[in-house]
């Protein structure tokens, strides 16, 4: 009678190789990132922008006050002192907010001569905020030919109110006296309007 050793052992060696085999399987799939299934990963950058909260014409919408500062170089013919107030009517603020932002995101861009009224250096200057965050500053200059900045994270946006920039926020006027708690007439100077056309059109 033949003897199974033979047979025996060659069964222990294919299962020595299957072993082998499996083991060598088993670490090439660790080296490619568990065979098969893929983990999504976000950059730390990218984690960090879509953590920062928002800020400048971004956050309108998150404005729940609004600081204002009236100065002015003459005190003809207005005659009208130094206000600040604090608006904490969120509607108000966020009208202001968007009137601003309109007129430095539809920005108006002088091509030649402009006749402006008379400048008697009023500005208004304030900030936007989100409880205590501050989410932009602005400076708007009144009198003359007028004109809007909005600051925000160290960057800032400009245009002159007239053209393009004026037909963005025709409500800019209503809405500062309105977050003012004043009348038109005492916010602005006499004769004193928006140039809606631009170059050679008088205001």
């Amino acid at each position: 009678m033949e003897r199974m050793t033979h047979g025996v052992r060659q069964i222990g060696m294919m299962s020595s190789r299957q072993l082998r085999g499996s083991v060598v399987a088993g670490l090439l799939c660790a080296a490619v990132a568990g065979c098969g299934s893929t983990v999504a990963t976000t950059p730390a950058s990218a984690q960090a922008a879509q953590s920062l909260p928002a800020v400048g014409c971004a956050s309108v919408n998150q404005a729940t006050t609004v600081t204002i500062r009236r100065t002015m170089d003459t005190v003809e013919p207005t005659r009208a002192g130094a206000v600040t107030t604090t608006q904490r009517k969120t509607a108000l603020a966020r009208a202001l907010f968007s009137d601003l932002c309109q007129v430095v995101t539809h920005p108006y861009t002088v091509k030649g001569p402009i006749h402006c009224p008379i400048a008697f250096g009023l500005a208004y200057t304030g900030a936007f905020y989100d409880g205590n965050r501050e989410l932009a500053t602005f400076t708007y200059d009144a009198s003359g030919c007028q004109s809007v900045r909005v600051n925000a994270a160290g960057r800032g946006k400009y245009s002159m109110v007239m053209g393009s920039a004026a037909s963005a926020a025709p409500h800019l006027e209503a809405d500062l006296a309105a977050a003012l708690g004043l009348q038109r007439s005492a916010v602005f100077p006499p004769a004193q309007q928006i140039n809606p056309g631009g170059p050679n059109k008088p205001a």
